[in-house]
C-alpha cells in the first residue's frame, strides 16, 4: 500500500524536475552565454570569413571552375593553391582539406572540410572516443580526432617543413569547420608539440580557427591553448554546446524521448560545480569568438556583434532550445555574417573622428585581452590533470593502451618519438610558476609584478 502511495510522489517529483529544467531552457537564449564578454576588433577577427571560404572550396571538384562560389568568390589564386586531397586519398582516415599558399596575407594555410552526411568514415572519426580514452599534453582529447589529424600530419609535413623554411615570415594557420574543426584543432596542437617536425617553427606562428567546432578538449588544454586556437560559433549553433557524447546521441535517434528524459534529471539534479569538477569532459577550444545577431523575443535578423573571452566556467555549458541551431552550424551562415560584423567594424573605426582615441581604445582591449587569459589560466591550472601525463610519443604526450602502445613499441610510426630537447623551451609548469605562486593556505594565486 504504500509502495502505491509513492508512486504518486515520485511522478509529481519527476514532473516538476522536467518542468523546471524546461523552464530554465526555454528562457536562456544565446546571448546569455556571451553578455559578460568584450567585443573583437576588426584586426582579430578579420582572417574568419576569408578562412571560411577557403574551406567552402574544399567542397568544389574544380578550382579555377567553381560550381557553387558564392557572390564575391573564394578569393583563392588557384596558382597558389598547393595540394588538394580528397576522401579517396585520405582512404577515410581524415576529411579531404586543401593546402594553399596566401602570398596576399603572408599565410600557409591548410583547410579542411567539415562533416559529409554521406560518409560513414566522417561518422567512424566522429563516434571514435570515450569519456577519457584519450590522454594528452596532461589532458584529454577526442581520440577519433587525433587519429586524423596524426594522419594528416604523417603525410604532409614534410611539405609543410619546407613551405615553413622557405617563408620564415609567413604565419602556418589550421582551419576547419564542424568536423574539419575538431581535426584542425588537434592538427595545431600535434604540430605545437612536435616543432621539430616543422623546422622548430615558433609557437607565435602557429594559429588556428575552428569555425563551428565540436567540443574536443578538456578545460585546462582549451585555457593553455588559447593563444593558438580560436573558435567561431554563430548565435545558436548546437554543436559547440553538445556536451552528450555523440556516440549516445546517435544511439538514441529512434529514442530520442529518453535521451531528453535523462539530459533532464541531469542537469536538474547535479549542480554546474560538480560537472565542471571532471577533467575529462572535453569543451570548445581556444578563444571563444561569439556573433550574436538575434535578441530574445524579436524577429530577424540584427546588426552582427563579435564578443570574445577565454571563459572557464560556463562556456558553452547550455543547449539553447531555438530553431536556428541548425542553420546556424552553416559554414555558409557563419561567412555571410562574419563578413557582415567585419565590414560594420571597420565602418566605426572609419568613422572615429579622433585617432587618439581609437589607439587608445585598442591599447584597452589588448590589455583586457592579457589580463582575461592570465585570470584564465589561473583558474584553468586548478583543473590540471597531473595523471594524465605520459612519455613522449610521436603526437606530444599523449597515451593509448593497444593499439598506439604496440605502435611505439615497434616504431612503425614515421614520425618517430619527440626529442625532449626539441620541444618547447618553456614548458606548461615553468610558465605557472613564473606568473602565479602559493599562500599560506595553499591556494593559487597571480604573483605581483
Amino acid at each position: 500500500m504504500s509502495i502505491l502511495c509513492g508512486l504518486p510522489l515520485v511522478e509529481c517529483v519527476y514532473c516538476l524536475a522536467c518542468a523546471r529544467w524546461a523552464w530554465k531552457r526555454c528562457l536562456h537564449t544565446a546571448g546569455h552565454d556571451s553578455e559578460t564578454w568584450g567585443l573583437a576588433t576588426a584586426e582579430e577577427f578579420e582572417p574568419v570569413p576569408r578562412l571560411c571560404r577557403y574551406i567552402l572550396s574544399v567542397y568544389e571538384d574544380d578550382i579555377r571552375h567553381p560550381l557553387w562560389a558564392p557572390p564575391g568568390g573564394y578569393g583563392i589564386n588557384p596558382d597558389w593553391l598547393i595540394l588538394k586531397k580528397t576522401y579517396e586519398d585520405t582512404q577515410g582516415r581524415a576529411p579531404p582539406y586543401i593546402l594553399y599558399l596566401d602570398h596576399d596575407h603572408a599565410d600557409i594555410v591548410l583547410a579542411i572540410r567539415g562533416l559529409n552526411l554521406a560518409k560513414e568514415s566522417d561518422y567512424a572519426l566522429l563516434l571514435d572516443n570515450k569519456l577519457g580514452k584519450r590522454k594528452f599534453d596532461g589532458g584529454y582529447v577526442h581520440n577519433g580526432l587525433l587519429k586524423a589529424a596524426g594522419w594528416i600530419m604523417d603525410a604532409e609535413w614534410q611539405v609543410l617543413k619546407e613551405l615553413v623554411e622557405k617563408y620564415p615570415n609567413y604565419s602556418l594557420t589550421f582551419a576547419g569547420h564542424s568536423l574539419g574543426s575538431g581535426v584542425a584543432t588537434m592538427l595545431s596542437m600535434v604540430v605545437v608539440q612536435n616543432k621539430h617536425k616543422l623546422g622548430n617553427i615558433e609557437r607565435k606562428r602557429v594559429r588556428c580557427y575552428a569555425i563551428a567546432p565540436a567540443r574536443c578538449m578538456s578545460l585546462n588544454l582549451a585555457v593553455r591553448y588559447a593563444d593558438v586556437i580560436n573558435s567561431v560559433v554563430l548565435q545558436d549553433d548546437f554543436l559547440p554546446r553538445t556536451a552528450t557524447p555523440l556516440e549516445d546521441i546517435f544511439k538514441s535517434l529512434f529514442c530520442l524521448p529518453c535521451l531528453l528524459c535523462l539530459r533532464c534529471m541531469r542537469d536538474t539534479c547535479i549542480p554546474e560545480e560538480k560537472k565542471l569538477r571532471d577533467p575529462r569532459r572535453l569543451y570548445a577550444p581556444g578563444r571563444l569568438y561569439h556573433i550574436v545577431e538575434r535578441k530574445p523575443f524579436r524577429c530577424g535578423r540584427f546588426p552582427p556583434v563579435v564578443r570574445t573571452a577565454v571563459p572557464v566556467d560556463g562556456r558553452f555549458e547550455h543547449i539553447v532550445l531555438s530553431c536556428n541551431a541548425t542553420s546556424d552550424h552553416a559554414i555558409i551562415w557563419i561567412e555571410k555574417e562574419a563578413q557582415r560584423a567585419i565590414d560594420l567594424m571597420r565602418e566605426s573605426d572609419s568613422t572615429m573622428e579622433i585617432p587618439a582615441k581609437q589607439i587608445m581604445e585598442r591599447q584597452e582591449t589588448i590589455a583586457r585581452h592579457g589580463q582575461e587569459y592570465r585570470a584564465a589560466l589561473q583558474r584553468a591550472k586548478t583543473l590540471d590533470v597531473p595523471h594524465a601525463y605520459t612519455p613522449p610519443s610521436q603526437y606530444g604526450t599523449f597515451d593509448e593502451e593497444g593499439e598506439e602502445s604496440s605502435r611505439r613499441s615497434e616504431g612503425e610510426s614515421s614520425l618517430g618519438s619527440t626529442n625532449k630537447s626539441t620541444v618547447d623551451e618553456t614548458t606548461w609548469d615553468e610558465l605557472i610558476e613564473r606568473h602565479f605562486a602559493k599562500d599560506e593556505h595553499g591556494h593559487i594565486v597571480l604573483k605581483k609584478e
